[in-house]
């Protein structure tokens, strides 16, 4: 193995190519994907590995000692993928340190980026090798960059990015920009309308939705949702080439999740985060792998997914097996090289019992929360 990832000859950028149009072949649908950008922490000992130091990650929840990686995922209604990635280098303790580069091999034309550059960077690469894309979406550190926002307008992309409430807007052609939560404080009830950003683990996640128009621009706005608990409000500044309706917005602004729930499947099944390498070449060839890995398993969940309307429709009855998941099929295609004594109606068997079981558990969450929600 670390041969493979160390001497081995091999383009791991070209595997990765590979890996983004697999993924759009066996995910993607006539009316396009969702672009997402995030970035997720690796927990390391010591100072060697490659972009290593004392810094933020959202792994962690605190300052760790860790790598961090910038990814863009793709996301269809047929499944969710990462199809690029980069290692973000810190500029002090790393881009002005030739020593310690040369001793993790990293190329000297690699040169300091932002997190927003890098995200920009994987963008730009993806839509050049034809990936339709007709939205990106990211997390505040993502959406508060203007420099991305422009970079995406530039190219015609329409964007949903989280930003913080103090984010500051022109209505109504003023002059004096306000604040983003001032603003939605000033909503009348009237402004509020309940949507779904999407299914959840128990059902649609309802959430009030406000949109205003903002700048002089009808194409750009400011999303706010409100959480129906607790009130807690969430801001998006969004902008699209052509005229887009709140429902669009809204499913967007939901689509983001799904790169949470890629690293998840990604460091749980496939070992995202399972390697012990300090190279720079190797942390990218690990990397890579695992993404090819992870686009594999999504292809065949997708591939076995209900197509029908009718098989949809009677998928989501308690009595049915959920469809086969990232998860299960990983745990079948383990079972089946680790075992090969167990014949295949067993492992059937087994699978369909647990996700019948699954699907029980589901229903009963989605009657709960048809319960919950009320009329009108």
């Amino acid at each position: 193995m670390q041969r493979l990832l160390r001497y081995a000859r091999w383009d791991a950028d070209a595997v990765r190519d590979d890996i983004r149009t697999y993924a759009v072949d066996h995910l993607g649908t006539d009316d396009g994907g969702v672009l997402i950008v995030d970035e997720t922490g690796f927990l390391k000992k010591g100072r060697a590995s490659a972009g290593v130091q004392r810094q933020y990650t959202g792994t962690a929840g605190r300052i760790e000692n860790s790598q961090v990686g910038v990814f863009l995922a793709y996301a269809t209604s047929r499944g969710r993928a990462l199809i690029d990635r980069r290692l973000y280098l810190p500029e002090q303790s790393w881009c002005t340190d030739p020593e310690r580069r040369q001793a993790a091999g990293i190329p000297r034309t690699v040169r300091f980026a932002t997190k927003p550059r890098l995200a920009w960077e994987m963008i730009a690469v993806a839509r050049d090798a034809g990936v339709e894309a007709a939205w990106v979406t990211g997390d505040e550190a993502y959406g508060q960059d203007p420099q991305l926002r422009a970079a995406l307008e530039a190219r015609g992309t329409g964007y949903v990015h989280a930003v913080a409430c103090s984010t500051r807007v022109r209505i109504n052609h003023g002059r004096t920009p306000i604040r983003a939560d001032t603003l939605a404080e000033r909503l009348p009830a009237t402004a509020w309308q309940r949507q779904s950003a999407g299914p959840g683990a128990k059902g649609p996640r309802y959430y009030d939705w406000a949109w205003i128009h903002i700048d002089v621009d009808e194409h750009r706005h400011l999303l706010i949702r409100r959480n129906r608990t607790s009130g807690e409000l969430a801001f998006y500044l969004c902008w699209s080439p052509t005229t887009a309706t709140l429902p669009e917005l809204v499913r967007v602004a939901g689509v983001r999740w799904s790169v949470e729930e890629c690293f998840q499947a990604a460091k749980t099944q496939v070992g995202l985060d399972h390697y012990q390498v300090r190279h720079w070449t190797s942390w990218h060839r690990h990397i890579t792998l695992a993404m090819l890995a992870l686009v594999f398993l999504s292809a065949v969940a997708a591939d076995a997914a209900p197509k029908r309307p009718a098989d949809l429709h009677r998928s989501a009855r308690s009595s049915e097996p959920i469809s086969l998941t990232v998860q299960e099929i990983r745990h079948l295609l383990t079972a089946v090289f680790g075992q090969p004594a167990l014949t295949a109606a067993r492992l059937l068997h087994w699978s369909i019992w647990r996700r019948r079981h699954q699907a029980t558990a589901r229903h009963s969450h989605y009657r709960r929360r048809s319960a919950d929600e009320p009329a009108g």
